[in-house]
């Protein structure tokens, strides 16, 4: 294509767009767990003497920009509260439940209250973080070029311990960038137009959302929400009608897709429990900082948010 036989403005768009990071081939599907574990990352609450201390009053800094430093940090330094969301009321480990990993015995409790801002109700839905410190732990970031990937086990107590709403309840989630590539005029309209990148922060997960029968649904259920495909939209994963222990797992491969795996049990992922892979907003992740959990209530100083355990959060690299 000769560039010089196109309008200025046209042809520095299209030679930005032609020297602009091809995307990679495609990779095969990263099964979570796949590779060598990261030793300073994850936890496993096997020490009795575990405890995090909450430092109160706790970040709101997603509704009001106040992050109430210092943030709250477990005495292991493996886990600590977002300066963007609070921590939940509750981080507390407790005896692994039954049907738990064989040979644990410790898990780790979440439970909030007071999701939103420090002494004010929104009777709104909100939510809290308590994210797993991997950038800090391994000196900065993971590239996509390592497909890291997540495990976690997750214990659902029984539907009539749900909080009373239908509507998102938890989510694991991981904080990753890429590359936007924007559109930038010059001072003249339409005289200069190149692509600019810019590097930009998304949250792809995956999130339980409870059906209740009481608000019209068949039965009481759960379903899990993956968080997205490229478009944006959330998409309906498996439905879980048995609560009860689950194993949850998240990749990053080299052309930057994220893979979503689910299985009832605490057994070890395999390729038959992949449930969707997306590369969310179209935009490949390039980094991987860290990955978290939420946990989702109504904030309305009465309704506590459903009583979540987690065991074992592990993150493992190919290299």
């Amino acid at each position: 294509m000769n560039l010089r036989l196109l309008p200025s403005w046209l042809a520095a768009g299209l030679s930005a767009a032609l020297c602009a990071p091809a995307p990679l081939p495609a990779q095969s599907i990263v099964i979570p767990g796949t590779g060598q574990r990261v030793e300073e990352v994850g936890d496993d609450f096997e020490d009795p003497e575990w405890k995090i201390d909450l430092v109160l009053p706790k970040s709101s800094s997603n509704i009001d920009n106040d992050q109430r430093l210092p943030a709250a940090m477990s005495a292991n330094q493996r886990l600590y509260e977002s300066t963007y969301r609070g921590v939940p009321d509750v981080v507390v480990r407790i005896p692994t439940p039954p049907g738990g990993l064989p040979g644990s015995t410790g898990a780790l409790k979440l439970r909030t209250l007071h999701s939103g801002i420090p002494g004010r109700f929104s009777r709104e839905i909100q939510q809290d973080d308590l994210l797993m410190n991997i950038s800090h732990r391994m000196g900065g970031y993971i590239p996509a070029a390592w497909r890291p990937s997540f495990v976690v086990r997750v214990c659902m107590p029984p539907f009539d311990r749900w909080e009373k709403r239908s509507g998102s309840s938890f989510g694991v989630r991981a904080d990753c960038e890429g590359t936007k590539w924007n559109d930038s005029v010059g001072r003249r309209l339409l005289v200069s137009r190149r692509l600019q990148p810019q590097t930009e922060s998304f949250w792809p997960g995956m999130f339980i959302q409870f059906n209740r029968q009481a608000d019209g649904h068949e039965k009481d259920h759960a379903v899990i929400l993956i968080r997205c495909d490229e478009k944006g939209r959330d998409i309906v994963g498996p439905k879980i009608e048995r609560p009860g222990w689950w194993t949850l797992g998240m990749s990053v491969s080299a052309d930057g897709r994220v893979h979503y795996f689910a299985s009832p049990g605490v057994n070890n992922l395999t390729i038959r429990d992949h449930i969707g892979s997306y590369t969310p907003y179209n935009m490949p992740v390039e980094r991987l900082n860290t990955f978290f959990f939420n946990v989702v209530n109504m904030d309305d100083g009465r309704t506590w948010s459903t009583e979540w355990v987690i065991d074992d959060p592990m993150f493992y690299v190919i290299k």
